[in-house]
């Protein structure tokens, strides 16, 4: 399948720069590198009625959080508590943070009338698997214990996130149901769901292993530093797929682009709880490259995803 005229018009606008490839910088240039394309590449910033700055506890310190409520989504006493989506963003467990995904949160929170609360999960390598896994759960559980003085309704708790942050919501939704807690849906954007480093476990880690930006080479990257003992990798934690019983998880939602390395691993994840009796949604952008939805200033695919998850979470909270 070509690569859809948008997506292949930016891949070559970054090649022209020849600036290095992110699997050839230290980590620290990685993360800035990541930084600088959401703010060129990401389209506008939506305004919002209110964005506040927080922090969770978690296993290894605070966790900082920002919420962001939308135009009309005010905290006036004696409002409805909010429906709020927990976000996570991606990066390979090795990049990203809250400034990364600005952006896509704002653009969720406006369009489908929800507050987002961002988490900024500890990264590899200063914190290899599983903490960014651990952070994700605890801020989870922090958020909803904490719903009512955020303004939000516990019961109206969506999680979701793309690429590293699609698995770690996927692993939320897991540790939500054994917990007990009220979930009422999982946004599944791109994900990684099993981080097993075989190349022939899913024929796109092959058919897509040299489409840029999440080539093979990235992947592997992001593993030597996230996953640094192999073993980790069997760990739901770490791939969600592996769980052992997919049952009574959150509905979900899987958004994917075909010409991604990591689309069959989120289609098998997605058939895997379909099986297990779990509603499922899902949609393959034709032509699409991974971490598009971070580019909506470039490619109008992402204003689209982006529609489809608002009117997802309208319908689930």
């Amino acid at each position: 399948m070509d690569l859809d005229p948008e997506a292949a018009a930016f891949l070559e606008r970054i090649a022209r720069r020849r600036t290095p490839p992110m699997s050839e910088l230290p980590v620290s240039e990685a993360r800035a590198m990541y930084r600088r394309q959401s703010r060129h590449f990401g389209g506008s910033t939506v305004e919002m009625e209110a964005v506040a700055d927080l922090a969770a506890a978690g296993p290894g310190g605070p966790i900082p959080l920002r919420l962001y409520r939308p135009q009309g989504l005010g905290q006036e006493l004696g409002q409805r508590p909010a429906p709020a989506l927990v976000y996570l963003h991606g990066g390979g467990w090795v990049l990203g943070d809250l400034e990364s995904h600005d952006k896509v949160c704002r653009q969720i929170a406006a369009r489908a009338g929800v507050a987002v609360v961002a988490v900024d999960y500890r990264l590899a390598p200063e914190h290899p698997a599983p903490a960014a896994a651990e952070d994700a759960i605890a801020a989870f559980g922090w958020i909803a214990d904490s719903a009512a003085a955020l303004g939000l309704d516990p019961a109206r708790l969506a999680v979701g996130g793309d690429s590293a942050g699609g698995s770690l919501a996927a692993v939320v939704a897991i540790a939500a149901r054994d917990a007990g807690l009220p979930l009422r849906g999982q946004v599944l954007i791109y994900p990684s769901t099993d981080n097993r480093l075989d190349p022939d476990l899913y024929p796109s880690r092959r058919r897509n292993a040299a489409v840029p930006p999440l080539t093979w080479e990235m992947v592997r990257y992001f593993h030597a530093r996230h996953m640094p003992d192999p073993a980790l990798a069997l760990d739901w934690r770490a791939s969600p797929i592996l769980v052992p019983d997919a049952s009574r998880l959150a509905p979900a939602l899987l958004i994917g682009g075909a010409r991604d390395v990591l689309h069959d691993e989120g289609e098998a994840y997605a058939d895997r709880l379909a099986t297990s009796g779990v509603p499922v949604e899902r949609k393959t952008f034709p032509g699409m490259v991974h971490g598009f939805i971070e580019l909506g200033g470039v490619i109008a695919a992402a204003a689209d995803a982006l529609d489809l998850i608002a009117d997802w979470l309208r319908r689930r909270l």
